[in-house]
């Protein structure tokens, strides 16, 4: 797929699928072009086991003999040592710890395959070509496509044709599928019984388990810290291992881990359903007319109601006057993190102060 050409996904031929409509100011910043918003029900795509068409992701795929190294000295994730059937996230950062790229990583025998929004693609696939230099390393575009699957049995993955490969990540799974076969194998998925599911539904899932999109979710100033799942800790991969060093932007990640905390948290928000219209992707919060934060994604969830995904302030988190346009908002608690580490180099200083 090149990035001149618009990306129509097969599955929009499914009974009552609807792409997002630019009018839709719910589906503002969210990666959605080329496939379904919905298929006619929302809410019952989300209460009912599904799979979502994100077949409109590009798919890298990184091999060579020294592909491990080069992107374990790239990237945020440890990838050094990893085992075929490895799967997690990965980020790219800037200089000064700011996330550029945001990729999920599966390594299968032919090499390691990243796959992100298409937006990003691009340029994420010129950086890696930047650093190649005498790194026996190959990057290519794969004739892949991503289908999801929500309320499904891992066994599925060995029951789907024409698949490359699968995981299974944070109640989910992902099934990359030879592109030519996507509708083949949609229909395999509906006869065990799937029914598909739009990308809101999709959305439903990320704001429940606290999974940003950079275009709808974050800002330029995002560092990982901001966003708690990211982080590596216990049997948690996440998308940044914390042992790992001299990748850019490792400073910044060691530097908050290590001594203090990030500026900004991402957030579950629940929205007062009674306002007129929903705020929008992008919408700025704020607490008594001081701006303290940015609304992420916003859904209606078939339990919930109104929720939406928000940077805000460490200050401003329990703030009872948080507003995004003319809805009231408030944190949902148990979308804060229970432990952020153990601040060693804190601790450290407060030694040798005597404290």
């Amino acid at each position: 797929m090149s990035d001149t050409t618009a990306y129509v996904s097969p599955l929009l031929s499914l009974p009552g699928a609807m792409p997002a409509q630019d009018s839709d100011p719910l589906a503002r910043g969210v990666d959605s072009p080329g496939v379904a918003w919905h298929y006619g029900d929302p809410l019952a795509e989300q209460r009912r086991a599904g799979f979502i068409d994100r077949s409109h992701r590009t798919v890298l795929v990184v091999s060579g003999e020294d592909a491990a190294d080069f992107l374990h000295n790239l990237l945020s994730q440890g990838l050094a040592d990893a085992p075929t059937g490895f799967h997690a996230d990965a980020l790219n950062l800037d200089a000064q710890g700011h996330v550029l790229h945001h990729a999920g990583v599966m390594r299968t025998e032919a090499g390691f395959y990243l796959d992100l929004p298409r937006a990003q693609a691009a340029s994420f696939r010129d950086f890696l070509t930047r650093m190649i230099f005498w790194s026996k390393v190959e990057i290519a575009e794969a004739p892949l496509g991503i289908i999801s699957v929500l309320g499904a049995e891992p066994d599925l993955i060995d029951a789907t044709p024409n698949l490359a490969w699968g995981r299974v990540e944070g109640g989910r799974i992902d099934l990359a599928v030879e592109r030519p076969h996507l509708a083949a194998a949609a229909e395999a998925l509906r006869s065990s019984g799937l029914a598909p599911a739009g990308l809101m539904a999709w959305t439903a899932h990320r704001v429940h388990t606290l999974e940003p999109e950079l275009g709808a979710d974050l800002d330029a100033k995002a560092i990982p810290h901001e966003v708690p799942r990211w982080i590596g800790r216990g049997g948690h991969l996440g998308a940044v291992h914390l042992d790992k060093g001299c990748y850019r932007g490792q400073e910044t990640v060691a530097r908050v881990e290590n001594i203090g905390r990030s500026p900004r948290l991402l957030v579950r928000l629940h929205l007062d359903g009674s306002a007129p219209v929903l705020p929008t992707p992008g919408t700025e919060i704020t607490a008594r007319g001081r701006r303290v934060g940015r609304l992420g994604s916003v859904v209606h969830d078939h339990e919930l109601g109104p929720i939406a995904l928000g940077l805000i302030k460490r200050s401003a988190l329990d703030s009872p006057d948080l507003v995004a346009g003319d809805a009231a908002l408030a944190v949902d608690r148990d979308s804060l993190p229970a432990f952020e580490g153990d601040k060693a180099g804190r601790a450290a200083m407060d030694r040798l102060r005597g404290r």
